[in-house]
């Protein structure tokens, strides 16, 4: 399911990291960083929190705005019942949707906020996700005490919140059109094989979008997955070729891939998590768009929909991945 958008625009973006993400190849593109995990706050989870609730207050300052100008704030996150997003909404008092597609959750938000926004049922909308490496790596793995070897493919979860402003008023970038994702089940049952597990959705929601528009690959400057990780993408390339016979190697790449500097970092794979694909995004791409370096640009997101109690069943992890047709405005 694919729609189009005529008149929705993003107004600004605001980004927050954790330490790992400030020592990778973008930090000079984020808004703020900390140098340790527990950010001053007592647990992880409150970390996160404090993340998400800075990266709206930086997004207001940013737009010169106040809360009570937000007509909505949609937000989503790793944590059981969505801890982080709903104790940062207590705290901001805005109208409130929270929302779970696992590592999708940027997408999905953004396409709500956009769809509400394209029949004037708001004016502004912030759209938010945030993670934690620790919080989530102990609430879907193992304790973080156990230090047990993981495989080379295993993804690392990022930390960090990120969040942007859609509104009516015209911008430079505009949300172009979004497709709504189909959920995949590969059988996979490895919960550190997450490219592998999300590789098959993502392929399916680039068919279905450039298809759906009658559009090539080439159409966009960059096709931008949310955190496949560096096996994932390349699975992502072989399926799509022999599956749907569509080659999108020469301007594909993966926020995972990009985030880390993964010869150097201790990140194995790349970065996996819902604020992966918005941190890379919210700051060096659409600062890249700002630049006219880039004019068109298909973000995404994808997620493994797992939970502790499927995973310890021994069940296959379904996923999926929604997609965001960013535009300049020429």
């Amino acid at each position: 399911m694919t729609i189009k958008y005529n008149n929705v625009y993003i107004q600004d973006a605001s980004t927050v990291t954790g330490p790992y993400e400030a020592k990778g190849p973008l930090s000079k593109h984020f808004d703020k960083s900390y140098d340790d995990l527990y950010m001053g706050s007592d647990t992880w989870e409150q970390a996160e929190i404090k993340m998400l609730v800075d990266s709206v207050d930086l997004l207001l300052n940013k737009t010169k705005l106040l809360k009570t100008d937000i007509d909505l704030f949609i937000s989503g996150d790793l944590l059981n019942q969505l801890v982080a997003s709903n104790y940062a909404s207590a705290t901001l008092k805005i109208p409130y949707l929270g929302i779970y597609s696992a590592c999708a959750s940027s997408a999905e938000g953004i396409l709500i906020g956009a769809s509400l926004l394209s029949n004037n049922q708001i004016s502004r909308c912030i759209c938010s996700v945030s993670s934690h490496n620790t919080g989530a790596e102990k609430q879907f793995r193992n304790p973080t005490e156990y230090g047990t070897p993981k495989p080379k493919y295993t993804t690392f979860t990022s930390t960090g919140a990120a969040s942007i402003l859609l509104s009516n008023n015209k911008s430079d970038i505009k949300v172009e059109s979004a497709t709504i994702g189909i959920t995949c089940d590969a059988g996979i049952k490895d919960a550190f094989n997450m490219g592998a597990v999300m590789a098959p959705a993502a392929a399916e929601t680039i068919f279905k979008h450039l298809n759906d528009l009658k559009r090539e690959p080439g159409y966009y400057d960059l096709i931008l997955t949310g955190d496949l990780g560096l096996y994932g993408k390349n699975i992502l390339i072989d399926y799509m070729k022999t599956q749907y016979g569509i080659d999108i190697e020469k301007n594909y790449n993966d926020c995972g891939v990009m985030l880390y500097d993964i010869k150097n970092q201790p990140v194995m794979a790349g970065a996996s998590g819902p604020c992966s694909s918005a941190l890379v995004t919210y700051s060096y791409i659409l600062n890249k768009m700002k630049k006219g370096e880039l004019s068109r640009v298909l973000l995404v997101a994808t997620g493994a929909l797992m939970s502790q109690t499927s995973v310890n069943q021994k069940l296959s992890i379904p996923s999926i991945a929604h997609a965001v047709s960013l535009e300049v405005i020429e």
